[in-house]
């Protein structure tokens, strides 16, 4: 018994080119400090998106409640494009839906976007819910065994909703950032603001056999001894980022031992992998993930080209990069992301006929 990804749609904000947001505002809210040019400079994104657009409205010194309360605004009709896309995609109806699965790290609201969604789309009274909150850019990937376990035991169909709005949670700039002597604290801030992007991306996953990806396994590491390297922190002026130089290195010590232990449950090698969906946390961290695991720069074409077309939009991500990547009939795709813990989810994919 097995479940399938049927359907796929995503919805983005509007574009907001790189080099202009730097120019725009990052220059002056860092004060034309050297390291922070540099940063932007090595993020390979030409181009991200944004509920704010930072050159227009800079929020960066409101409060938490204000930006939550910009979060519903801005999330629902992103939310109702992307499950409205990926239902018709998959050919089904709201009130087929049996379970409807909603992740995000950034934002919170109660009633939430699950209850809210089921709502406005037309999702029966009875609908299952489930929120995946606050485990950053891999949440995509236990959400989605969740909603694949889900599937297999009720023998219903689902739809799971990544949507993050990062451009939320731009934070005001520090003195030490603004005098050109950046902190490491600074440099973190700098390197996240270069890089995070808003989307919202939903996937439908339908029970028993038929077309479609089906999922086959999940599995996950977590290396609690640098559980530092990678936080996701409530402030009073949203939620802050704090992403260690360390964190490649990590990913690097442990992607090959996960990704085997994932294929070797089912007889394959990874250079038997037809198609690869590794989360773009930024250039680098792609980089490390092909050198360990030996793959050709084609097969992480889609990884490089999401980042450099919409940037990191956390949870979301690997979702738009499972949609680049096409495999024949019976071939295996393996999706991977990273996140605070410092975690590794990866998960194994077989094209059905």
């Amino acid at each position: 018994m097995t479940s399938r990804l049927t359907g796929a749609a995503s919805a983005l904000p509007a574009p907001m080119d790189q080099q202009a947001l730097w120019d725009g505002f990052f220059e002056q809210h860092y004060n034309g400090a050297r390291l922070a040019r540099k940063v932007w400079q090595h993020s390979g994104i030409s181009t991200r998106r944004g509920v704010v657009d930072p050159t227009q409205e800079d929020i960066s010194t409101w409060g938490t409640g204000a930006r939550m309360q910009r979060f519903l605004q801005e999330a629902m009709p992103l939310g109702k494009e992307a499950v409205s896309g990926a239902l018709a995609d998959a050919g089904l109806d709201p009130s087929d839906v049996g379970l409807l699965t909603v992740v995000s790290c950034t934002g919170y609201v109660t009633p939430g976007l699950d209850i809210l969604l089921a709502r406005d789309l037309g999702m029966q009274d009875s609908v299952q819910r489930l929120h995946v909150g606050h485990m950053g850019c891999y949440a995509a990937l236990p959400g989605l065994g969740a909603t694949s376990d889900f599937v297999v035991a009720r023998q219903r169909p689902a739809v799971m909703l990544c949507v993050e709005l990062t451009s939320l949670h731009v934070q005001p700039t520090t003195e030490t950032a603004r005098s050109g002597s950046p902190t490491p604290e600074d440099l973190e801030q700098m390197v996240a603001h270069a890089l995070f992007s808003d989307a919202a991306s939903a996937v439908v996953l339908e029970p028993g056999q038929g077309p479609g990806l089906e999922l086959v396994d999940v599995v996950a590491r977590t290396d609690v001894s640098t559980a530092d390297h990678m936080t996701w922190d409530v402030t009073d002026t949203g939620f802050k980022m704090g992403l260690s130089p360390s964190v490649p290195d990590v990913l690097a010590t442990h992607a090959r031992p996960v990704v085997e232990e994932l294929l070797g449950r089912h007889g394959i090698a990874v250079q038997d992998v037809d198609g690869w969906a590794v989360h773009p946390g930024g250039r680098k961290i792609v980089d490390v993930v092909g050198e360990v695991l030996g793959l050709p720069e084609e097969l992480l074409a889609p990884s490089y080209d999401t980042l450099r077309d919409v940037g990191n939009c956390s949870s979301a991500t690997v979702l738009m990069v499972l949609e680049r990547v096409h495999v024949e009939p019976g071939g295996t795709v393996v999706a991977m992301a990273f996140g605070p813990g410092l975690t590794l989810y990866a998960a194994l994919l077989r094209r059905a006929a």
